[in-house]
């Protein structure tokens, strides 16, 4: 086991790179790191969280950065997280797919990731992604803030809901209206075009797809492709905390007639070149961000649990506690 630095243009990121008979297995935390079971101190809250690729762990203007290994009943989340405070805000950071980027798209323990955050106290997460556009006018190097979603996906737990328990929350409109608006604001001027709104397929992976699916989500007017904002936003919802997603186009998926077909060389070469606008973002979203949420993400569990009361056993409302305890008295 080695320690190093790896700097992907993305926050730099500190980590382990693991080789030999340990390669693949749960590796120890980050040195230094604070260990946080189902909960949080003061000292490790943060209200706003981003999730990105490799390197997505520290960004410049960050100070009293600390790392922390978080428990949860869905098991690790995919790194530690890194939580340090940007002026007034304390915000968190996770890689998505783990150090080294090892996860693929199906094995991202999305619950785990986003259980943690509420854990943390997190009442809001950005989501940056890479995608593909579906469009002739949204071209490699835009950003896309998206307001919906179309689930292609069909290998990933999507709800904390299970074993006996039994919640619908309402996923009409997957993003939440306030933070979208702000992500986009901030956006503005960083890219070379915004596009405000948008529909964004999520698909397995980690594959891309075909040329006859790339055509079909054209014709259903898809805007963007991806595999990471599900079920991310499903999560979110259901632990009440509000999400959104900056898109940054690197491609044209393979529909297009004179564009090269989408590959990990290219999606590499134009992810780097969206770097320093992501960065910008980040920094210029953070103290636009009320304190208070006027949106209904905040409260998207009334109601939702269909369980009868004396059939949730105890040990369930204990699993649940940081997402739904105050609808499991």
């Amino acid at each position: 086991m080695r320690f190093q630095t790896v700097d992907t243009g993305f926050w730099a990121v500190k980590e382990f790179a693991v080789a030999g008979p340990l390669a693949g297995l749960p590796q120890e935390p980050t040195p230094n790191a604070t260990r946080s079971p189902h909960g949080a101190s003061a000292l490790t809250e943060a209200s706003l969280a981003f999730f990105g690729g490799s390197g997505f762990a520290e960004m410049e203007g960050i100070s009293d950065a600390r790392t922390i290994t978080v428990d949860t009943p869905f098991g690790p989340p995919s790194s530690d997280i890194t939580v340090g405070r940007f002026g007034d805000e304390q915000v968190a950071f996770l890689l998505r797919h783990g150090p080294g980027h090892r996860l693929t798209p199906t094995e991202v323990p999305a619950r785990a990731n986003v259980y943690a955050m509420r854990t943390l106290g997190v009442k809001r997460i950005v989501s940056i992604s890479a995608v593909g556009s579906l469009k002739e006018d949204m071209h490699p190097l835009d950003a896309v803030v998206p307001d919906q979603l179309i689930d292609r996906t069909k290998s990933r737990p999507s709800s904390f809901f299970d074993d006996g328990i039994v919640a619908h929350v309402g996923m009409a409109d997957p993003y939440c209206p306030v933070l979208t608006a702000k992500l986009a604001d901030a956006a503005e001027g960083e890219t070379p075009a915004v596009h405000r709104g948008g529909t964004l397929v999520v698909i397995e992976g980690p594959q891309f797809s075909t040329r006859a699916e790339s055509e079909l989500y054209r014709s259903w007017d898809a805007d963007i492709i991806g595999m990471t904002a599900l079920p991310e936003a499903k999560l979110a919802r259901e632990a009440e905390i509000c999400y959104a997603t900056l898109a940054l186009v690197t491609d044209y998926d393979c529909w297009h007639d004179t564009e090269e077909d989408v590959s990990v060389e290219v999606v590499v070469e134009n992810l780097f070149r969206n770097v320093a606008a992501a960065k910008r973002i980040a920094g210029k979203l953070i103290p636009t961000l009320p304190a208070d949420r006027t949106c209904a993400c905040e409260s998207a569990l009334r109601g939702a649990i269909i369980t009868n009361p004396e059939h949730i056993t105890d040990e369930m409302k204990a699993k649940l506690a940081p997402i739904a305890g105050r609808y499991l008295k």
